[in-house]
This record gives structure tokens, C-alpha cells and sequence, in this order.
């Protein structure tokens, strides 16, 4: 076997053969597969932790909180109990994301080895892989992936002779987009109904079955291998801002070539969306967009040149999210854009509390009636009354927040198409938008 050497400049998608199955264990081995593992096993799990912490890697599933601090909050030591636990969110039912799924279909070996340095790194003999239902070529060749490594001594009791037990498991979920939230997610692994719980306690302490546990977004855990392999340093020169490493960005909407592409965290959303994504298609023009996934909230032209990454995006307003962008068009209604997110929000949610239960379809049945010409002249001030009802603070966790970032946004950034609709009752034509050119 002869491992790489030289550092890659995109290490999350070096080894993704589009149009190809990914690589078997020899070949990622040839490629520079388990070396992160092979020296995380030579070092202490709090150095491990450290080093994580060191690089910058910050969560790549929406929040955006430092993954060494949340591994540092785990309880270590002779006192620390038993067993812990380490779960990969790849529930992946934000809107417009799609990033994951990438990881998982193209080298599933990479993000195994993730999951055995986490699991190494906060002392969890054990790790879950929750992953969406309508994933199931990523299910298949997760499942492969892992027969490999438990034939190759690299799951299992005593991983490469190290002293190390590590087993893990795939669980694909019943599919609601709740379990994005961790401790609702953790309830449905536990087979329990999928809501969220108080906080504190926190996972770190009390997650899992009652036992501290990590939950680790896919892109997140993917990055791991190459932080202990390469180290902190190279990973934070992959960056053009202060958070480290490179990110999966996407783009989807009425472009030329939407997709994915893994480019240094700070690249600009210009660069992103015109020389990536090709621009808009011929005739339309750009009218804003949702930067990080159905939940956060509208930029615009303006914003165009801001580099993509969390502390950028939350100055300007809004949320980096998970790095896919959902664009607007100057020919598409944004009330049935606003609509259709709600709707789905609507039905997402999970019932467990009455601003997010009763408000979401409510806010829904307003939007109806200003996108067909029902609206009346006091929807708007309902709206943004509702917006605040089922803001931050308001509910039990962030799931009705997060359907009210677009809602909110909209209302101010494309307010004109909102009072025509509920002044006038009639719907919305692209032409009225006043979209500059």
C-alpha cells in the first residue's frame, strides 16, 4: 500500500469519481484513506479534540458551533461514565440541501473514518448513522463500506490492534423533517416520538439512552480525517475567512447549472452563482436568494459580493445555514415561493407546541389568499405579527424561527408584491416585481 502524501486542495470530493462507484478499501487506502485514523489512534482522545478545535472546523449542518468545543463538553476521564455515544444527522430535509448526500454516495469510507476519530476523540464506544429514508443507494453503499471495514479489523472490538471497540450502526429514519433537530432526532432513535426535549440537560451529558452523546452533521465529520492528517494549520490556509477549511457549497433555482461544489469557506456568493452555477438562465435576472437552505433569510443583488461564510452572512441579516442556496428569479411569485416553504414547515412540524402547531398553517392560509387574490388589506400586519409570535424565544425549539426567516425577509425585501396582493386582491405579475435590472 502507498498512502498520499501531499495535501489536497479539496479534500472532501479528491476521492468523488462522478459517474463511478466510490472507491472500494484498498483503493481509498491507496489514496491516503485511515491515515487520519492512524495517527488519531497514536494520540490522546483530548489531543484529538484540541487539534479539531485548533483547525477551526466549524458545524457544517446549519448552526455553525466549533466542533472542538462540542466535543469538549463531553465528560472525560475515570469518573466520566461508561458509555457514550456519537450520532452523524444525515436526515438532510432542509430544502435546497442536498450536500450530504453527495459525501455519502461518492466516499462513504471518508466519512466512516470521521465517525471512528469523533467516536475515538470523546471516548463513545459506539456511533449511529441517522439517515434520510429516500437516501438508499447512500444505504447500500454505507453498508458495503462498512462490511469492508469490520472484515479489516477497522469496526469492531480492538480497531487496528489499538485497544480502541468502536461499532457502528445505520439507522434510516422514518422521515420528518423534525429529526434535524438533535434531541429530536435522539428521541427517534430511542424509538420514541420525534420532538424535541428541554435543554439543559445538553446531549453532551445526557443524550443517547441518558448517556453523553455527540451529533455530528455528515460534511462535518467528513473533514475530521483530513484535519489529524494534515493538521490545523494546513486546513485553516484552505480558508479565505477566519473559520477553517473548505465548504460544500450549493445552488439551486432557474440557473444555468445548479449543483454543489466544493470551494475555500469565504468564497463570495457572486463567485459561487456566476462562476459555478453558470448565472441565471437566459432572460431572467436575480432577484434574491436564500443562502443557506429553505430557513433562512432572503439577500439580495446587493449582497452578492459577500463571502459565504457564517460570521459574513449573520452581519448582512440572515444565516449561512448549510451553504445551498435556493435563487429567486425576477419571473417567479414570491408570495408562492413563501407559500410553498410554509406549507411545507406546516406540515413538518411536530405538533408538541401551539405557536409552531396552529401558527405555521395559519400563516400558510394567509399566503393563499394574497397568491390567488383573496387577500385583504390587514394581511400583512397579521404576518408580521405572526412572525414574531413564532420567533426566537416563542416556541420550543427552532423549528417555527426557522420558518420564519424567509416569511420576515420577504415582507422586507419584497414588500411591494405583498401590499399589491393584499391592497388589490389580485395576484402578483413579474412584470409589477420593479425587479432592477
Amino acid at each position: 500500500m502507498t498512502a498520499r502524501t501531499s495535501p489536497p486542495g479539496k479534500p472532501l470530493t479528491d476521492r468523488i469519481r462522478p459517474e463511478h462507484p466510490p472507491y472500494g478499501l484498498a483503493d481509498y487506502e491507496r489514496h491516503g484513506g485511515f491515515q487520519g485514523l492512524r495517527a488519531a489512534l497514536k494520540m490522546a482522545p483530548q489531543d484529538v479534540t484540541g487539534l479539531v478545535k485548533a483547525a477551526g472546523l466549524r458545524g457544517r449542518g446549519g448552526a455553525g458551533f466549533p466542533t472542538g468545543v462540542k466535543w469538549g463538553l463531553v465528560p472525560m476521564g475515570a469518573e466520566a461514565p461508561k458509555q457514550k455515544y456519537i450520532v452523524a444527522n444525515g436526515d438532510e430535509m432542509e430544502p435546497g440541501t442536498f450536500k450530504d448526500r453527495l459525501l455519502l454516495e461518492g466516499d462513504p469510507l471518508q466519512f466512516i473514518e470521521g465517525m471512528l476519530i469523533g467516536g475515538y476523540a470523546i471516548g463513545a464506544s459506539v456511533g449511529y448513522i441517522f439517515l434520510r429514508a429516500e437516501y438508499v443507494l447512500a444505504a447500500e453503499r454505507l453498508r458495503a463500506a462498512m462490511r469492508e471495514c469490520r472484515a479489516r479489523h477497522l469496526l469492531g472490538r480492538n480497531v487496528l490492534g489499538s485497544g480502541f471497540d468502536f461499532e457502528l450502526h445505520l439507522h434510516t429514519s422514518a422521515g420528518r423533517y423534525i429529526c434535524g433537530e438533535e434531541t429530536a432526532l435522539i428521541s427517534s432513535l430511542e424509538g420514541k416520538r420525534a420532538i424535541p426535549r428541554a435543554k439543559p440537560p445538553f446531549p453532551a451529558t445526557a443524550g443517547l439512552f441518558g448517556k453523553p452523546t455527540v451529533v455530528n452533521n455528515i460534511e462535518t465529520l467528513c473533514n475530521v480525517p483530513h484535519i489529524v492528517h494534515y493538521g490545523a494549520d494546513w486546513f485553516r490556509g484552505l480558508s479565505k475567512c477566519g473559520d477553517g477549511g473548505t465548504k460544500l457549497y450549493g445552488a439551486s433555482g432557474k440557473l444555468r447549472h445548479p449543483g454543489a461544489w466544493e470551494l475555500p469557506m469565504g468564497t463570495t456568493v457572486r463567485e459561487i452563482l456566476d462562476e459555478h452555477a453558470g448565472g441565471m438562465r437566459a432572460g431572467l435576472k436575480l432577484r434574491g436568494f436564500l443562502p443557506g437552505g429553505a430557513s433562512t433569510d432572503f439577500l439580495t443583488a446587493e449582497h452578492l459580493d459577500l463571502p459565504m461564510d457564517f460570521d459574513s452572512i449573520a452581519k448582512a441579516g440572515s444565516r449561512m445555514g448549510t451553504g445551498t442556496m435556493i435563487v429567486l428569479d425576477d419571473q417567479t411569485d414570491v408570495i408562492g415561493m413563501v407559500r410553498n416553504l410554509q406549507m411545507f414547515f406546516a406540515r413538518e412540524s411536530c405538533g408538541w407546541c401551539t405557536p409552531c402547531r396552529d401558527g405555521l398553517p395559519w400563516g400558510e392560509k394567509i399566503l393563499a389568499g394574497l397568491q390567488t387574490g383573496q387577500g385583504q388589506p390587514d394581511d400583512l400586519d397579521v404576518l408580521r405579527q405572526l412572525t414574531r409570535w413564532l420567533g426566537p424565544g416563542r416556541t420550543f425549539c427552532a423549528h417555527a424561527p426557522g420558518a420564519m426567516e424567509p416569511l420576515q425577509s420577504a415582507l422586507k425585501h419584497f414588500r411591494v408584491d405583498f401590499e399589491r396582493a393584499a391592497n388589490r386582491g389580485v395576484p402578483i405579475t413579474a412584470a409589477e416585481t420593479g425587479t432592477p435590472t
